[in-house]
């Protein structure tokens, strides 16, 4: 009965885990709810008056980027902001035939008038965060616009942002991430509704309240006094946006969210980009958590409740790993469940623990209705899409709970970029990217045994105990059954 006990031990307690966790999503709900019916009046700069136009500059770091360098540069290019005020670097650590490709187009923009500069340095060391410190020594502007090669700012964005800095105490203007290839598959799909959820509930429910959030790495702009203040970019951690946003907070900068304005950009259409990004965010937000959550803990300035949401913000990627624990153990406890008829108890207790999964169902009704609008027809979408966003979420647990157990133990590694694809409808074909990855990885092959432990799951509900079966776990078994099968199949075919 050791054995036994240690398995109840530790599923009850990530289970408790993955409570408090929904407890906090739903508070945030509550600021999401209340910030759209306050209308908020700030202090805002009058770009009509070229007496308070600032000076900005727009930084594009980027690496190997052939696919969609023409459309970026054009996009920036349209960008509706007072030429005699506005400065472009291309912040370029390319390694490829791309890079003469982007000098030949940055020629171009120049003739045409437009201050674009193409920034080159001998190395990538600091990757991203590397790129974006050695151009701000040159950078003349007092913000800084930040901007990945897949996004798509629209002609006003610079409008809609740079007036909120009027106030002095802002140090970020961030912008909400919008998909102009949503719906090119499961997988975009399914990405899509991670990010509305991170976006709107998250991002709206943590500023409304003065806690704290991050830059989100690109879409936003920084004003450069904060930047130098907060300490400057560094690149000891994946996830730099993440790292200097919260130097700055613990600083007392204050960050403005704005969800109204949307910034396009591409989703990867490929499992392995896909495996790509999230490895990079999900190691990142736990090496940021063992950087960054004691001077959150510590900082004087901080209320107590703003620390509560920062540290569970920090270990956002660590639920990854409590969920793969559940997962797993979900068998074991299946077969003690009816080995141990003195336990009933507890299990009728533990039943209780199903109201996070409700409380995930909530949250994620009202962003997707906020963005997508009410209905029947819209709640049964949101049904379907709900139940494969948590399959394919689980599918990635342990994909991500690698990524979160290096950074947690301070196993370094490169910063890899996601490769882009120039996606936008469905005729469009990623095939034959030279970007893509085509080794399979050892963790594929550990979801494909994943795949069939809880197909057994499945099985095992027909015949443990002895009263005909025990179905309660076989709608969670049916989702990891299907979530860890499509990331194994799919993680196959993006090698062909």
């Amino acid at each position: 009965m050791i054995l036994e006990s240690i398995i109840i031990v530790i599923y009850s307690a990530a289970l408790a885990l993955i409570f408090l966790y929904a407890l906090a999503q739903l508070n945030l709900l509550f600021n999401y709810v209340r910030a759209r019916k306050k209308n908020e009046d700030c202090p805002k700069f009058d770009l009509s008056n070229r007496n308070e136009v600032p000076y900005v500059t727009i930084q594009l770091p980027v690496y190997n980027e052939m696919y969609v360098m023409k459309r970026l540069l054009n996009n920036i290019a349209r960008i509706d902001y007072p030429n005699e005020r506005l400065e472009i670097q291309v912040l370029d650590d390319s390694t490829d035939e791309s890079f003469e490709e982007n000098a030949a187009q940055i020629k171009k923009l120049q003739e045409s008038g437009l201050d674009i500069q193409h920034v080159t340095r001998e190395n990538r060391i600091g990757f991203k965060a590397g790129a974006l410190k050695e151009g701000l020594k040159t950078a003349k502007g007092e913000f800084i616009a930040i901007f990945d090669a897949d996004f798509l700012p629209g002609k006003n964005w610079l409008q809609d942002t740079i007036p909120y800095f009027k106030n002095p105490e802002i140090g970020v203007v961030q912008t909400r991430w919008g998909h102009i290839n949503r719906d090119y598959s499961i997988l975009t799909r399914v990405q899509a509704f991670a990010l509305d959820v991170h976006f709107t509930l998250e991002q709206v429910g943590r500023n409304s309240k003065g806690h704290f959030i991050n830059f989100n790495g690109t879409a936003g702009v920084w004003r450069r006094e904060c930047i130098i203040n907060a300490g400057n970019w560094e690149g000891d951690t994946l996830t730099e946006d993440l790292d200097l946003s919260y130097r700055a907070q613990l600083k007392n900068w204050k960050f403005k969210y704005l969800e109204e304005v949307e910034t396009p950009a591409e989703l990867p259409v490929v499992m392995s980009a896909a495996r790509t990004q999230q490895f990079r965010w999900n190691k990142g937000g736990a090496e940021n958590f063992q950087k960054m959550s004691w001077k959150v803990l510590k900082n004087k300035n901080t209320s107590y409740k703003t620390k509560i949401h920062g540290i569970i913000h920090l270990l956002n990627s660590t639920m990854f790993l409590i969920i793969l624990i559940v997962a797993v153990l979900s068998i074991p406890m299946l077969y003690i469940k009816n080995e141990y008829a003195h336990l009933s108890t507890y299990f009728i207790v533990m039943s209780f623990f199903v109201i996070s999964t409700l409380i995930f169902f909530i949250c994620y009704w009202f962003t997707y209705r906020n963005i997508y609008g009410g209905g029947i027809s819209r709640f049964v979408e949101y049904v379907g899409m709900f139940f494969v966003f948590f399959s394919v979420a689980m599918g990635f647990s342990l994909h991500n709970s690698v990524a979160v157990l290096e950074g947690h133990f301070g196993k370094k590694s490169e910063f890899i970029r996601t490769p882009k694809f120039n996606i936008n409808t469905l005729n469009d074909s990623w095939k034959g990217n030279k970007y893509l990855n085509k080794k399979i990885s050892p963790h594929v092959i550990l979801e494909g045994i994943l795949m069939l432990y809880f197909a057994f799951g499945m099985y095992s509900a027909f015949v443990v105990g002895d009263h005909g079966g025990d179905f309660g776990l076989f709608p969670f078994h049916l989702m990891l059954f299907i979530g860890f099968g499509y990331v194994f199949f799919k993680s196959l075919a993006s090698k062909v």
